[in-house]
């Protein structure tokens, strides 16, 4: 019996996420000081703006007394298993199904480093428009969100092509 090679390479672009994730930060803290402090990068549409945040997106949670530090930390340990498991279940050329799988893996991963090492994490991207501004944000958001926009827009696309 053979068996086909899965999708648990996939695993080294998790690994390129973490990495560009964790430069960026490290780059953000030593230039970006100080905190709440807006670089405009494109004047009218993008600042480089230090922020910190203790709770998940938008800021969900982060007047907790400190709990959610480690229910954070647990949630993205227990997501980022059963997409490994996923992966490992993946055939490895099935690119639409891995390469959004690692995505969100790898920033879920490098939220979790800033989350153990700082008990918050770093954001430095801030996007508006006039009175408008989007939360900050950072690289690993950034892999968590076009994954999972990638997993709904191709399951949407298979399920038009298997019903075809």
């Amino acid at each position: 019996m053979t068996t086909k090679p899965n999708a648990l390479p996939w695993l080294l672009l998790s690994a390129a996420v973490i990495a560009l994730d964790q430069l960026s930060k490290q780059w953000a803290l030593g230039a970006l000081q100080p905190a709440g402090m807006p670089h405009p990068v494109i004047p009218g549409f993008l600042n480089w703006t230090l922020a910190f945040n203790t709770g998940a997106a938008f800021s969900f949670l982060a007047e907790g007394a400190g709990w959610q530090r480690w229910f954070f930390v647990v949630l993205a340990l227990v997501i980022s298993a059963v997409l490994a498991v996923w992966l490992a279940r993946t055939a490895r050329r099935d690119w639409r199904t891995a390469a959004p799988l690692a995505l969100i893996i790898g920033g879920a991963l490098g939220n979790l480093i800033d989350r153990l090492h700082a008990a918050a994490v770093t954001d430095f991207i801030q996007v508006y428009w006039r009175q408008w501004s989007y939360p900050v944000f950072n690289v690993a958001d950034c892999g968590i969100s076009v994954g999972a926009v990638m997993l709904i827009v191709f399951g949407l696309w298979a399920g038009k092509r298997s019903a075809a």
